[in-house]
């Protein structure tokens, strides 16, 4: 009896071995990516929860190659390509910028391997005044792998995002690109969307500033003059953070009792603490849009996240300077002498409850689409690699939702992470407002987002107004875990794209 029950044991264990490696094997196969695909022909419809589903019907699922020609039929079937600012309007700011690869020179002397544009990293500040057409022209000299611009924070017509294989294709060694768009006052900045990990790590990026039409936006100060401006663009090269491309620190002349408006922006993959030493000081915009009545802040950082930005109104003391801190770096403005470097105050600006409410524009009680964005990780394939992988509500890339609406819709989104590290969240081509973190309600002023930081652990209610229509990237601006996999899309019915990623031009737009 023990031989035959050993032998029984012995076959069963092949059986069981072999079980899996056909499992694997079919895991593999199936995670495998083609060489080209549109990327509405991959993943999941999620139609979201109606009103009526939401008092206890379901979300609608389905292949949105299955969905997207028939939800064509809720509007005309619209190409990307004609979602163009009106091309007879002519343009107030033109910019042409040379794009380039090798090594490059930093603004305080050092060099490193990556990428320039116009001979520079950070790139030319691009400024204009709310309401203007900014035209921007774009050659690629000799980026291999191609490049794009997108303009982060700027709710551009879809055709100017600047997504490789999704509203363009990537513009390769010697190619041109023109964008178009009008001007929205608020702090931005633009990078590039083709192999973006790399290429924005890599210095593909500068800084975007909009002046609102009257001068005024976000001073809180009454004074003759409008407040001055002062970028202070964070951006890591190797391994050393800088602002403005400066490592250590770095002065900007203000005359004492003027008003300064600091402009903060976090090319890096991941949070980063600001705080002001020498003042007390305002936060007064957000991700490029005013808050309303924003109080008085001393010893506390403001925490911006990957991609995102945020305004600080300071007003430079007589006799002395003010210095504005990130981990690394500092930037002093003013003509005296500057106060000494402090450590990050244990404290933060809390963003759900500064400033005071006002009206919001739309009712978000009144949603006509509902949405989960749930963010998790296991173990998986992906495009036939072995690994942890992030999932978005259950399923790895490429069986990711995409979230379809209708133009006119009214839209929440509750983002959960469960994945074990922190997420800067960025929607592109809209703002959304933060209704509440972890179950509790916003009670300050309306904090408007494209780029919200989600810790482990956390969940937003968000909305917004689906006024623009397009394929739309929502993702991860730790642009590694996009790369990995935590990219989804936010389409409306009828749109079309006719780029593909991969493809002769071989668009990767992470």
């Amino acid at each position: 009896m023990t031989r035959p029950l050993g032998r029984l044991l012995r076959w069963g264990s092949m059986v069981l071995v072999a079980a899996l490696a056909l499992v694997v094997t079919a895991a593999w196969f199936s995670s495998r990516l083609p060489d080209r695909y549109n990327v509405m022909s991959m993943g999941t419809v999620d139609l979201g929860r109606t009103v009526s589903s939401a008092a206890g019907g379901h979300a609608g699922h389905g292949s949105v190659g299955a969905i997207a020609p028939g939800a064509a039929t809720a509007a005309r079937e619209t190409s990307v390509r004609s979602l163009v600012t009106d091309p007879s309007l002519r343009a107030d700011v033109v910019v042409d910028l040379v794009a380039t690869q090798g090594r490059v020179r930093l603004p305080d002397g050092g060099t490193v391997d990556g990428f320039a544009l116009n001979g520079e990293t950070p790139g030319p500040t691009i400024t204009a005044v709310e309401g203007q057409l900014i035209e921007v022209r774009v050659r690629n000299d000799n980026v291999t792998e191609g490049m794009t611009l997108h303009w982060h924070g700027v709710d551009v017509p879809n055709a100017e995002d600047g997504v490789a294989g999704v509203t363009q294709d990537a513009i390769l060694p010697g190619g041109r690109h023109v964008y178009r768009f009008v001007a929205q006052a608020g702090t931005y900045w633009y990078h590039s969307h083709q192999v973006s990990d790399p290429q924005v790590r890599g210095g593909l990026l500068g800084a975007l500033v909009v002046a609102p039409s009257d001068g005024e936006q976000g001073s809180t100060v009454e004074a003759a003059a409008p407040p001055v401006d002062v970028i202070a663009l964070s951006h890591t090269y190797g391994g050393k953070r800088t602002l403005n491309g400066l490592a250590g620190e770095s002065r900007v002349a203000a005359p004492a009792g003027s008003t300064v408006r600091l402009r903060v922006i976090n090319t890096d993959p991941g949070p980063m603490p600001v705080w002001v030493t020498g003042t007390a000081y305002k936060v007064v915009a957000v991700d490029g849009r005013d808050l309303n009545e924003p109080g008085v802040v001393e010893d506390r950082s403001i925490l911006v996240t990957a991609g995102g930005r945020a305004d600080l109104e300071v007003t430079i003391p007589r006799g002395g300077a003010v210095r504005l801190q990130v981990a690394g770096a500092s930037l002093v403005v003013g003509d005296g002498p500057a106060p000494t470097p402090a450590r990050a105050p244990a404290k933060e600006v809390e963003l759900l409850s500064y400033g005071t409410p006002a009206p919001l524009g739309f009712n978000p009680a009144a949603a006509t689409r509902s949405f989960d964005y749930v963010i998790g990780r296991r173990l998986g394939f992906l495009d036939g690699k072995p690994g942890m992988w992030w999932t978005i509500n259950g399923q790895m890339y490429p069986d990711v939702p995409m979230f379809m609406v209708s133009e006119g819709d009214v839209v929440r989104m509750r983002v959960v992470n469960d994945s074990g590290e922190v997420h800067p969240m960025h929607l592109h081509g809209h703002h959304a407002v933060v209704l509440s973190r972890n179950g509790i309600r916003a009670s300050g002023s309306p904090w408007w987002v494209d780029s919200l930081n989600v810790e482990d652990g956390e969940s937003f209610d968000i909305a917004f107004v689906a006024d623009n229509p397009g394929i739309w990237m929502d993702h991860c601006h730790n642009l590694r875990h996009a790369r990995e996999g935590l990219v989804a899309h936010l389409a409306y019915a009828g749109v079309t794209s006719p780029f593909v990623i991969g493809g002769d031009v071989h668009n990767t737009p992470e």
